[in-house]
């Protein structure tokens, strides 16, 4: 089974949705059994290369930071239900995710994107790193088995940028607009960071269409 993961690493119900298809795998006994495929979705797709200060990100989304404090406040309460202990007061930068997307098809080529989808997930949410920082991206790839001095040459180019925006554009065209969007076999798709349950009957559709095609 092939899922494709359309999320943005500065998305906090991408986080959340991520842990919640881990559960699901667990729960219908798919762990370790499925293909992920990470796939680019920009929520900021005008987002200046060197990101944005916070708090003038949130006054433009939100209209202010208290406004931004309710909503946070919510998907803080639902972080801890999953365990993930979100701390949205050490983010500084609203970064660009390009690089950030551009690193993790680079590490799906050795098979670490998964790794460093949650490397990325973890400095930015509860560390508050910015992850449009090359150098950080190299700290994240060396942490989950990459050369840093490689990644951090490669990132210095524009390999995969096209892919990446491409990766975008096609997500949109599916009406696709926003994420976490889970495609499962390349025909059902799960929206949202939805609870695990939402998952078993997609996966039990696939899993009959497969032992229907296997024949008797």
């Amino acid at each position: 089974m092939i899922i494709d993961v359309f999320s943005d690493p500065i998305c906090p119900w991408c986080f959340i949705g991520k842990r919640r298809m881990e559960k699901a795998l667990e729960l219908n006994g798919l762990a370790g059994k499925v293909t992920i495929r990470w796939r680019a979705f920009q929520l900021n797709p005008g987002m200046p290369p060197e990101g944005m200060d916070r708090q003038s990100y949130l006054a433009l989304k939100f209209g202010g930071g208290e406004r931004a404090a309710q909503i946070y406040d919510a998907i803080r309460d639902t972080g801890e239900k999953v365990g993930i202990p979100f701390d949205f007061s050490r983010i500084k930068r609203t970064p660009n995710t390009v690089k950030a997307h551009r690193l993790i098809r680079y590490a799906a080529r050795t098979g670490h994107d998964g790794a460093v989808v949650e490397a990325l997930f973890r400095r930015y949410f509860l560390e508050g790193e910015d992850i449009g920082d090359t150098e950080v991206l190299g700290a994240a790839a060396e942490e989950c088995g990459l050369d840093g001095a490689t990644v951090r040459g490669w990132l210095a180019g524009d390999e995969e940028t096209d892919t990446v925006q491409e990766e975008h554009d096609f997500a949109v065209s599916m009406n696709i607009d926003g994420v976490p969007c889970f495609v499962i076999e390349g025909r059902y798709a799960v929206v949202g960071a939805q609870e695990p349950e939402a998952f078993a009957p997609v996966f039990e559709l696939v899993e009959e269409e497969k032992r229907q095609q296997a024949g008797p």
